[in-house]
């Protein structure tokens, strides 16, 4: 039901020149690379780009390629959220890119684009109980997966060539092919689109959560650690969507319940 608009994103940036097509660079991997892409994905290296984990597949005939992504891993309220989309090659979403690089309206464009263009696309949320009970990276992983089952459904497919994973971690227990790409929402449309898919579904929940468990201010923050977020703990107490088991000796004693860890990720 929702209505594409336009996206105001700014477009992405021209190649310089300076870092040449995947295609041409298959010298062998430096130390600290993957060891199989025929480029570095080590933090460090900044010769990336939007796009040239796609175009590597491409040139291979890797396809179809999954990328997955999540949002929320580090607020002291609220799910942690998956993403994982297939997009078609000539998926004509400009402005496409990390969902961090995008302003709010320019996730919101998004969204509705990349759901009418993909070939498939799931999210996935776990809840703060969850997390608590088994652990925000298990818990992560199990978004991860239920996101990539849910765009395979919606894509007619029994599995992708290659599932494109954001970070350093891979996701246990997956039955298809894997690669980890540090940066990956940086380097991935696929990836980009999935973690746009991830922040705006959890930014809406939050927006929600202020109504049902209001004072808390969890429209502004989405339940990252701020200084608002603090106080209004300290004088409301925890609520029932707050991570009970993030603890943190960064924070004063006496907030309640021993709530709260520093943020692992703003997103």
């Amino acid at each position: 039901g929702s209505t594409t608009s336009a996206v105001s994103a700014v477009a992405p940036p021209a190649s310089t020149g300076s870092t040449p097509p995947l295609a041409t660079r298959t010298k062998s991997p430096p130390p600290g690379s993957t060891g199989d892409l025929g480029f570095s994905w080590a933090p460090n290296d900044e010769s990336f780009y939007i796009g040239e984990i796609d175009a590597w597949a491409e040139v291979r005939g890797i396809s179809p390629l999954l990328g997955v992504d999540e949002a929320g891993k580090g607020p002291l309220a609220g799910p942690v959220a998956a993403g994982a989309v297939i997009l078609p090659r000539d998926h004509g979403l400009n402005g496409l890119r990390d969902s961090k690089q995008l302003t709010h309206a320019q996730r919101e464009a998004l969204f509705p684009q990349i759901q009418a263009v993909a070939l498939g696309y799931g999210v996935a949320l776990i809840d703060a109980a969850t997390i608590d009970r088994d652990g925000i990276q298990p818990a992560t992983h199990a978004a991860m997966r239920a996101a990539i089952a849910d765009a395979l459904k919606r894509a007619k497919l029994r599995k992708p060539a290659l599932v494109v994973v954001d970070g350093k971690i891979a996701i246990p227990g997956l039955r298809f092919p894997q690669k980890t790409v540090i940066k990956g929402d940086d380097r991935c449309f696929a990836v980009a689109a999935a973690s746009i898919l991830a922040k705006v579904t959890r930014d809406r929940l939050m927006t929600a959560f202020e109504s049902e468990f209001p004072g808390y201010g969890f429209a502004v923050h989405k339940g990252y650690g701020t200084a608002l977020h603090l106080a209004r703990i300290r004088s409301l107490g925890p609520c029932a969507i707050h991570r009970r088991s993030f603890k943190s000796t960064s924070f004063p004693a006496d907030l309640p319940d021993g709530v709260l860890q520093d943020p692992v990720e703003k997103r």
